[in-house]
């Protein structure tokens, strides 16, 4: 089903309105573990931050909260529509693509790409664009900020299209229950990820709307990191394993990249 057959009590929603409602639905339960990381960083830094790829500032917000000036960039009008309706005034945002996008001058002190969104890139060639966006962005001596997970073998294993739901849920707007259930395929020869996210919400007894999501995503590892990183002229701070900064080594799931423009 689609959108124009929701609950009677739910309104219409466009698709790309849907999924960026959704996208926020997702991330309700995350625990933010990265957002200290950040806040961190910027009391270090100073501002102004930039965030490319900022969907509906989950990082911005805490960060402008901590009464820096943040610019949130992104590509889908729906995801910063949703920012937009409650971003607070030291918040500029931007709508374009984070891979040629450059901006008017280097201003930025600190520059972040968060939570895996460079795998959203789905080529080499644009993801070393994004990081050449942000070495373009920031003033000499400021700060980059990558983060991206480290599948192990088990994980990749299960990306073989067998449907796992994801989780089961309320939602606090309207009561009714969520559920988002997900498939992928891994092809190692291209290292990506064909990621379908299938959401189908209602009440008992009542219609359900469902909406889909797929995306392309390339995986990246830490060394490959680095490489673009260099690549794009920045120097490496630090290769870590975790939001707390510790060296990355063997079993980490995340590769956290600190980078400076020289």
């Amino acid at each position: 089903m689609t959108a124009s057959h929701a609950a009677e009590d739910q309104p219409a929603e466009s698709e790309a309105d849907a999924l960026a409602r959704l996208y926020d639905l997702d991330l309700a339960e995350d625990p933010g573990d990265d957002l200290d990381l950040y806040l961190a960083l910027a009391e270090r830094t100073g501002g102004p931050i930039l965030e490319l790829a900022a969907g509906t500032g989950r990082i911005v917000r805490p960060l402008a909260a901590a009464g820096y000036q943040v610019t949130a960039l992104d590509l889908d009008p729906a995801m910063l529509g949703r920012l937009t309706a409650s971003a607070p005034t030291n918040v500029t945002i931007v709508l374009a693509d984070l891979t040629s996008w450059r901006p008017p001058r280097a201003e930025y002190r600190l520059a972040v790409l968060g939570l895996n969104s460079l795998f959203l890139i789905a080529e080499r060639h644009l993801q070393q664009a994004a990081l050449a966006t942000l070495f373009a962005a920031l003033v000499p001596g400021g700060l980059a900020v990558v983060d991206v997970w480290l599948p192990d073998a088990a994980d990749l294993a299960r990306y073989d299209q067998r449907l796992l739901i994801e989780y089961i849920r309320t939602d606090p707007a309207t009561g009714s229950t969520l559920t988002k259930t997900v498939s992928a395929l891994h092809d190692a020869a291209t290292a990506t990820v064909q990621l379908s996210s299938i959401y189908d919400q209602g009440r008992p007894g009542a219609p359900v709307a469902r909406w889909i999501r797929r995306d392309t995503l390339r995986l990246v590892g830490s060394g490959e990191l680095v490489q673009m990183a260099r690549a794009a002229g920045f120097e490496i701070d630090v290769l870590a394993g975790d939001y707390g900064l510790e060296p990355l080594g063997p079993g980490a799931q995340r590769a956290i990249l600190v980078a400076r423009r020289p």
